[in-house]
């Protein structure tokens, strides 16, 4: 079904327009779409019945389907219904309950939901024919895939399980460099590392190797100290990554993101360290914002250096922060009222640990 959805102007699209987009059936599902999938300007993708073992990760080219892909590198298949456990270093391509049949001048951009970055879990949301991975193209109307990929910390998924979000663009335009100004901050905004403080406070967290299991579908439920190890501030104010160690630091900037704007931190970039400083990325309108609750909340950051040791010292530049402009502000923020997760924050873990 073709939607009769008209966006006001171009840019990211708002919750209620994703809403429309739902009634409209332009997304679809086999389950019903409740209301807390649908964010500020992003929804909630649940994973569907099944997942596959496969041998490597890939994308299928313009003349191949998703399906036929799994097929031909399918180790086994997994009945996510009663739950599965998905083990580290293992690659995996899950059904997504939702498919979509977007208008023309529509996109979809998915990302992992912060709580999955925060554990560590690689994710990219697989669209048939697709421009590459997390994009749909303009127009797309088909099943949507989910690579999933724990690096450190084994997890339990099943039907229903929410690990990766999609937002949807108006493809005539609206891109990055749409708008010069957000909420009176520029359209990109250069964030730095916290590694300051009285020596022995704690500036971040190591995951540790050959943990347990965790419930991504689990709030509050687990210890810190069996899955992380503190890491405390010395007077050299500095921090030496070791490669392919998973660390959770914070910004030094405090982020606002106003009702007008979404923003998407750049998860790698080679000028400034081979590391990757994100893997979600993605901040909803009202993250921040004091009428939403926030008074200014920092970034979280999800590092990992790449083959070589890096140091990093306090106040060095790390990241870039884009905003887009929504195509009219959302009927719903970012915030406290809607169950958000990580309003005011600073440095935090994912949901599922004890606070």
């Amino acid at each position: 079904m073709t939607s009769s959805l008209s966006v006001k102007t171009s840019g990211i699209l708002p919750s209620q327009a994703i809403a429309k987009l739902v009634s409209d059936g332009a997304i679809a599902a086999s389950a019903s779409i409740g209301e807390g999938q649908i964010q500020p300007a992003s929804l909630d993708l649940r994973l569907g019945r099944r997942a596959f073992r496969v041998r490597a990760s890939f994308i299928p080219g313009p003349g191949t389907k998703t399906e036929d892909q799994i097929e031909r590198f399918r180790l086994h298949t997994i009945d996510l219904g009663p739950g599965a456990v998905l083990e580290v270093g293992c690659v995996y391509v899950a059904e997504i309950d939702e498919s979509l049949a977007l208008p023309l001048f529509l996109s979809g951009i998915a990302n992992p939901k912060s709580s999955t970055g925060r554990l560590d879990v690689f994710t990219r949301v697989i669209a048939d024919h697709g421009p590459g991975f997390d994009q749909t193209g303009a127009g797309y109307k088909g099943r949507l895939w989910l690579e999933i990929c724990p690096q450190t910390f084994p997890i339990l998924v099943r039907t229903g399980s929410r690990l990766s979000q999609i937002r949807f663009r108006d493809a005539n335009g609206g891109g990055a460099g749409a708008s010069a100004e957000a909420g009176g901050q520029p359209r990109d905004v250069a964030l730095s590392v916290e590694l300051g403080g009285e020596p022995g406070a704690l500036i971040g967290y190591r995951a540790k190797r050959h943990t347990g299991v965790i419930d991504v579908d689990r709030a509050g439920a687990y210890d810190i100290e069996e899955f992380w190890e503190p890491i405390a501030a010395t007077h050299h104010h500095r921090l030496i990554l070791d490669p392919d160690e998973f660390y959770i630091l914070a910004s030094k900037e405090a982020v606002r993101v106003p009702a007008t704007h979404a923003a998407e931190m750049e998860p790698f970039n080679a000028l400034m360290g081979e590391f990757r400083v994100h893997y979600a990325g993605f901040f909803d309108p009202g993250f921040g914002m004091a009428e939403a609750g926030g008074q200014g909340s920092r970034a979280v950051l999800e590092v990992r250096s790449h083959k070589v040791p890096f140091i990093l010292e306090d106040g060095q530049l790390i990241g870039r922060l884009s905003y887009e402009p929504l195509s009219e502000p959302p009927a719903r923020l970012y915030g406290h009222d809607i169950g958000s997760h990580y309003q005011a924050q600073s440095l935090k873990l994912s949901k599922h640990f004890r606070a």
